[in-house]
């Protein structure tokens, strides 16, 4: 019988032999998915294979998950809802690729570490890859972490791909005022790599979920190292690399703490909502109509042209240096915001924030009618954006709302250093 992708196979070539699982192939080599979760790569003009083990439908079957909501005395009760992303990802042998999997219950299952921190209810809200994460799921989101909270969960951990997780953790800090902790957390690698983040960024994500610390955030690896894991603000974290395991930092702020591993002991860095300062509301209302335009130098304000002209309520510009854009965008920004179309200057610099009140084009920018968006990164006035026209469609209150720090997303000063490192 012929071997196929995903079946258990034996390969020799000349005096080495391999045993794992045939992966499908665009090179024309053989590939092999060894016990130790690498790949290698065979010539298969001098291999031999043969097939120990027929995998059929089998690989595609997950196991049924088990109720996650034993009960043990003294533990906090913790609502996990999944989404999907890499921490809920496995190598798919159709396809060779990483696709989301399993759900919550499934990662309970995998990491029973997680059993002595707290009791946990399990719900799947998304099965995705961040990469389709939409603003209507985020309401959606918002909608079941408010339900779980007001069923008296004590904590929630939201699984969730790492591609746009600063996107939804930015929307879950505007729309939900939480008197409990909401924990964001994904891995880079996914659970059958040798060196995947997930026990860890699990472990710490539930650890955070029990504590005092009741504001929408970021558990990740602070590190390349399995030493500690970070604890970023909602609204002050971002992606930095595409594939280090401590890709998310802090920008323009420190972390809120960090989790060490493995004791699970936090120490705090900066100041925080504690848990019960705030009463539970929802705020769930967006405009998903917005967009976010990114200068070039001689860019042509077309690009601002169409999106006005194209039904989008509002507009985010992430300008050069200060929030600047060349002098010949300046009349379409008036015309712009003149016809009810809020328009916020963020920067393109990572650290720093925006002032458009040193040099000549800035304060022509602000008087055309943009909004300066102080250190906000881009994807959170982004965000926001959508939020406040979702709060009131009166451009003097969206204003004001944009300048306002609703969830810590604006800071009164900035240093000029590396502040989130």
């Amino acid at each position: 019988m012929q071997a196929e992708n995903g079946d258990k196979v034996r390969i020799a070539t000349g005096e080495m032999q391999y045993e794992g699982i045939l992966m499908p192939s665009q090179t024309g080599k053989i590939v092999l998915k060894l016990k130790n979760g690498y790949n290698i790569g065979l010539n298969p003009d001098s291999a031999s294979i043969t097939l120990l083990e027929k995998m059929g439908d089998k690989k595609h079957q997950m196991p049924v998950s088990q109720p996650c909501n034993k009960k043990t005395d003294k533990l906090p009760s913790i609502s996990i809802l999944s989404t999907g992303g890499t921490i809920a990802s496995k190598i798919d042998y159709r396809t060779g690729a990483v696709t989301s999997q399993f759900n919550a219950q499934d990662i309970l299952r995998a990491i029973p570490e997680l059993e002595n921190i707290a009791n946990y209810n399990c719900r799947m809200i998304y099965s995705i890859l961040s990469e389709n994460m939409r603003p209507s799921y985020w309401v959606e989101l918002a909608r079941a972490v408010y339900e779980e909270i007001k069923n008296g969960a004590d904590g929630i951990i939201i699984t969730h791909g790492t591609d746009t997780m600063m996107y939804t953790a930015a929307a879950l800090s505007f729309m939900i005022e939480t008197p409990v902790p909401i924990v964001l957390v994904g891995s880079q690698r996914s659970a059958d790599r040798p060196s995947s983040d997930n026990v860890m960024n699990a472990v710490c994500a539930a650890t955070v979920a029990a504590s005092d610390v009741a504001e929408v955030c970021v558990v990740m690896h602070g590190s390349t190292s399995d030493g500690f894991c970070s604890i970023h603000r909602g609204t002050k974290v971002r992606k930095m690399h595409t594939s280090r395991r401590d890709a998310f930092q802090s920008i323009n702020a420190k972390p809120i703490g960090r989790v060490e591993y493995p004791s699970r002991e936090i120490k705090i860095l900066s100041d925080y909502v504690k848990r019960g300062e705030k009463k539970l509301a929802l705020h769930d209302k967006i405009e998903p109509k917005c967009a976010i335009i990114k200068y070039a130098a001689g860019a042509s304000s077309e690009s601002l042209l169409f999106h006005s002209g194209s039904g989008y309520k509002g507009i985010v510009i992430e300008g050069t240096g200060l929030g600047h854009v060349s002098t010949e965008w300046v009349p379409t920004i008036k015309t712009t915001t003149e016809a009810g179309i809020p328009i916020v200057m963020v920067s393109q610099c990572i650290n720093g924030r925006v002032c458009d009140r040193v040099y000549d084009t800035g304060r022509d920018i602000l008087k055309a009618g943009a909004i300066e968006g102080e250190d906000m990164l881009p994807e959170v006035a982004l965000v926001k954006l959508m939020w406040a026209l979702g709060q009131s469609s009166d451009i003097g209150k969206v204003k004001k709302l944009m300048q306002t720090s609703i969830s810590g997303e604006i800071t009164r000063s900035t240093s000029g250093g590396f502040p989130g490192n």
